[in-house]
């Protein structure tokens, strides 16, 4: 099944779980999201992309300079293990995964949660690459997609059992809007598709193309 059947079915199941008064919050902050632009503002293609150092589940620093020596360098933001339209990007990511190795990328997503519940999502998730943490999402800073929801919007997540404070830890609501990124091995943007829409995803194979130009690139 594709990404986007997915993600209509879970669209659905909220649409159809959610009270209209909690209904008309969410839609009022997504609209606002999206009229506000900044999904158009962040990095591009053609631009450098900023380094980091990010630890993983067990502590263990990973530099997206070591990883760009082995090749190119695929990148997800996503918000958390409690977002189900989150967990279904990473398991459409893991389905495509051998295929994007073949082409000598490294895969990797990045996260506000703390450690301990991305080693939850690693494990339910069944996933084999790593997920690293973004604390107070200042790697998506400055990707140019960290977001804080309002505070009517906190109240709604919350409503629903949802404290993205403490999954994040210290009590941080600062979110990324979900992104994918391939980086070139010299640093480059070579694929950036960033949705204000947290509902929405690209298909994880929509990268392959452009790794495939990037690894020719490389052999020519």
């Amino acid at each position: 099944m594709l990404l986007d059947e997915r993600l209509k079915a879970l669209r659905s199941k909220e649409s159809a779980d959610t009270p209209d008064a909690l209904k008309s919050v969410l839609s009022t902050e997504l609209k606002a999201l999206i009229s506000s632009g900044q999904a158009g503002r962040a990095v591009k293609v053609g631009a450098k992309a900023p380094s980091f150092v990010l630890p993983d589940v067990n502590g263990n620093t990973v530099s997206s300079a070591e990883l760009l020596q082995k090749g190119a360098l695929v990148v997800t933001f996503y918000r958390g293990l409690w977002c189900p339209f989150c967990n279904a990007d990473l398991q459409a990511l893991e389905a495509a995964a051998e295929r994007i190795r073949g082409f000598g990328a490294t895969l990797v997503a990045i996260s506000p949660q703390t450690p301990a519940n991305s080693r939850i999502s690693l494990q339910e998730n069944h996933l084999s690459f790593p997920i690293l943490s973004d604390k107070n999402c200042e790697l998506a800073e400055k990707f140019g997609i960290r977001w804080v929801p309002s505070q009517a919007l906190q109240g709604v997540y919350r409503n629903f059992g949802t404290d993205v404070g403490t999954f994040n830890g210290e009590g941080s609501w600062a979110l990324p809007m979900p992104a994918r990124y391939v980086i070139a091995q010299d640093g480059t943007v070579a694929y950036a598709k960033v949705n204000a829409n947290y509902t929405h995803r690209p298909e994880p194979g929509d990268v392959c193309p452009v790794l495939e130009k990037l690894k020719a690139g490389a052999a020519g």
